[in-house]
């Protein structure tokens, strides 16, 4: 039997591009976004319950990558280039290109008995179509003496991440509108948002990403150290 999968909303994300996404959601504690529902999923009887729940099960489409030709293998940046079997990661290029991630559900807006739900910890690029949300229960969902493989431990923090005199000054203005701002732009450079291939390019110093409206500037002081240089709205 064919069954015909039907998005029930989409993502609004701070994060507008690929580079600079989280690998893992919560690494990025501080990156918001919301989820916006279709009707008739939109109903606040759908969401009766949720409310006493801290995370949630996002079930998603990476619909930046259903035109990407499958491969059995990728290449996942634990192994920094080495090989390792599709169904042994949670690289992007599935076969159905379906994902799951975990998020703190911050709030439940309720608008004229229209639901949309306030996410925090988010790894989910703007206009990403949802299929499913399910609370998320700790006494299954936490497996304590569970094992990880390759990527049992958490990513290690590789670069210290600073901010120039005018950058500092422009995040506590901009903190107003994207609370925590500060702490994105942190939880994003600390583990290496660059490819490996980029790393290994000893005149690659200065690059960007975007969030929200803004388009962060940074570059590269040492093997150890980011510098953040400016922040400009787009």
């Amino acid at each position: 039997m064919i069954q015909t999968i039907e998005p029930i909303g989409i993502i609004h994300s701070c994060f507008k591009e690929l580079f600079g996404i989280p690998r893992q959601p919560g690494l990025a504690r501080a990156a918001r976004g919301w989820v916006e529902f279709h009707p008739p999923f939109d109903r606040a009887e759908a969401f009766n319950g949720l409310e006493g729940f801290s995370h949630i099960w996002i079930t998603f489409l990476f619909h930046k990558s259903l035109d990407n030709e499958m491969s059995l293998t990728v290449r996942p940046p634990r192994k920094e280039g080495k090989r390792m079997g599709v169904f042994a990661t949670r690289a992007p290029n599935r076969p159905n290109q379906i994902g799951q991630s975990v998020v703190a559900l911050e709030r439940i807006e309720n608008s004229d008995g229209k639901i949309a739900l306030h996410v925090k910890g988010l790894d989910l690029i703007e206009g990403t179509p949802v299929i499913d949300i399910k609370p998320y229960v700790p006494y299954v969902d936490a497996i304590s003496d569970a094992n990880g493989g390759f990527a049992h431990d958490a990513p290690v923090q590789r670069l210290q991440v600073d901010f120039s005199d005018k950058a500092s000054q422009q995040v506590d203005e901009f903190e107003a509108a994207y609370p925590e701002l500060r702490q994105l732009i942190n939880d994003i450079l600390q583990y290496d948002p660059r490819p490996i291939y980029v790393r290994k390019l000893a005149n690659k110093k200065r690059f960007g990403f975007f969030i929200y409206d803004l388009d962060v500037k940074v570059e590269l002081i040492s093997d150890e150290k980011l510098m953040v240089n400016e922040l400009r709205s787009t």
